[in-house]
């Protein structure tokens, strides 16, 4: 069994609605045992002047990364996003940022996710549930990543918090 970090992002439509969604599909191919809180981001590489809701949540499967893929972007499609959306407004974002202890990369999935460790909309929530985690090709942890990101994009905890008790 694999412990898996996903990111989840929304800035179109009903966001917290969105986020909520994203979860119970997942929930239905894996056990969920963390959620963060929602973070209200500033957009980064993006075309939208919308702002990000984002959080984290730890998985548990045993997929491994190719396949887990290819169930994230499923869900990605079944929730309305359309391809190719980089840079833009999206209504669901589904990445997988880090399987714990494991890296891997080719042609379709490179974990753990590049440039996760410049991305404070991926480290504060990330360093909420899982601060001692160890990035596997950095050997570094995951409040020491925080601590260390220069990226200034506003990222601010709200008080939106996914229901726990659906999730277990």
């Amino acid at each position: 069994m694999y412990q898996v970090f996903i990111g989840i992002g929304s800035n179109r439509g009903d966001r917290l609605d969105n986020l909520s969604r994203a979860v119970d599909e997942i929930r239905s191919i894996a056990n969920i045992p963390a959620i963060s809180s929602v973070y209200e981001t500033e957009s980064v590489d993006t075309v939208s002047e919308t702002t990000y809701f984002n959080m984290v949540i730890a998985i548990e499967t045993p997929h491994d990364a190719p396949l887990l893929l290819t169930m994230l972007k499923k869900i990605e499609k079944k929730m309305g996003r359309k391809l190719p959306s980089h840079g833009e407004p999206r209504i669901i974002d589904l990445d997988i940022l880090m399987y714990r202890g494991v890296a891997y990369e080719d042609s379709y999935v490179c974990v753990p996710h590049p440039r996760m460790e410049y991305r404070r909309f991926v480290l504060e929530p990330l360093a909420e549930i899982a601060p001692a985690a160890v990035h596997p090709t950095l050997e570094k942890t995951i409040a020491t990543l925080l601590r260390n990101c220069h990226d200034t994009h506003k990222v601010t905890r709200t008080e939106y918090q996914i229901n726990y008790s659906t999730i277990n």
